[in-house]
């Protein structure tokens, strides 16, 4: 699994202009499933963004993590972190799992993230949407379970 983690004041995520999901305080969460991933990715991946030390403590240092903090994941799936444009200019999604399963994955994702502690707001799976945030820092991270984070 991949997944792109802002730090964020506030996010949202609206389909057709309903807003969907939003948080005021803490990550959004760009998710991508790969073919190859399982439960065992999904579970590591929620409790590596959860216990993430990327807010700031009392003396201004990243010590904190999003449990520590109170704050909230805003999940958005994105199948398109899986593209490679290594070869032409039109990237190949042909790692990406097929959405069915990917969907339980991303589910999983979200309920592991829950079980830690954190409250989770998600976007609409395989439907258009546009995500808005302030992304605080700005901090913004890469993690691929696939290269161990």
């Amino acid at each position: 699994m991949r997944a792109v983690v802002q730090r964020v004041r506030r996010a949202q995520v609206s389909v057709e202009s309903e807003v969907v999901g939003a948080i005021d305080s803490g990550l959004c969460v760009l998710v991508g499933v790969a073919r190859e991933d399982t439960e065992r990715e999904a579970h590591s991946l929620a409790s590596k963004v959860c216990g993430l030390r990327i807010f700031e403590d009392s003396e201004g240092k990243m010590n904190r993590s999003l449990l520590d903090t109170g704050g909230a994941i805003l999940a958005v799936s994105q199948f398109t972190l899986l593209g490679d444009a290594r070869k032409g200019k039109r990237p190949s999604f042909g790692s990406a799992m097929e959405p069915e399963q990917a969907l339980r994955l991303f589910e999983s994702f979200c309920e592991q993230c829950r079980s830690e502690g954190a409250e989770v707001a998600t976007g609409r799976f395989r439907a258009h949407m546009l995500v808005e945030l302030v992304n605080d820092g700005p901090v913004t991270l890469l993690l691929d379970t696939a290269k161990q984070f």
